[in-house]
């Protein structure tokens, strides 16, 4: 081993990032030929090289400076290939039973769109629609969650004027939001 390595080495050891960067541009092409030639796939193989001198820099404090560089990180990157492969064959195993991700209106722009026109939309006619206390009593139950009973009790009403303005409420929402329905 180059004397030059060791001491690289033992700046690195020190957290010198000169040194880091010299021996990643001294190593990498060789580390990534030698990673590529065993996973078939120059992105793949670029992302463990990447990962292999992470995790150099993650332990630098432990790195022997007498010790062939290329033979650690070829160890390391070794290592992430297996990892690799370990977890594509169990995926490719189980693939059948890991559940496939359902979509969510936040993965559909335009649905995501359509979604915040249309609360724009009940925000709206709730505020210059709704008469004020028939606003009142829908905030109270569709935003905050209170129970009929509840809110009769903070306004002072019977629990079935707290349903006839809901009912109401729900009415001309529905009258003005035809075009959404």
């Amino acid at each position: 081993m180059a004397q030059s390595d060791i001491i690289l080495l033992q700046d690195v050891k020190n957290s010198d990032k000169a040194a880091f960067k010299q021996l990643f541009h001294q190593y990498h092409a060789s580390l990534f030929r030698f990673i590529v030639y065993r996973v078939h796939d120059e992105d793949l193989a670029e992302d463990i090289v990447q990962d292999t001198f992470l995790r150099v820099w993650n332990s630098r404090t432990n790195l022997d400076p007498k010790k062939s560089f290329f033979s650690l990180i070829a160890k390391i990157g070794t290592n992430l290939c297996y990892d690799h492969f370990r977890y594509t064959e169990v995926r490719i195993r189980h693939k059948d039973t890991i559940p496939k991700p359902e979509q969510s209106h936040y993965d559909d722009p335009q649905k995501s769109q359509e979604l915040n026109e249309l609360q724009d939309e009940i925000n709206r006619i709730v505020n210059e629609q709704l008469p004020e206390k028939c606003r009142e009593i829908f905030v109270l139950s569709r935003i905050e969650g209170l129970a009929n009973k509840e809110i009769a009790a903070i306004l002072d009403l019977s629990k079935r004027t707290v349903e006839n303005q809901l009912y109401r409420a729900l009415k001309i929402l529905k009258k003005h939001l035809k075009n959404y329905l």
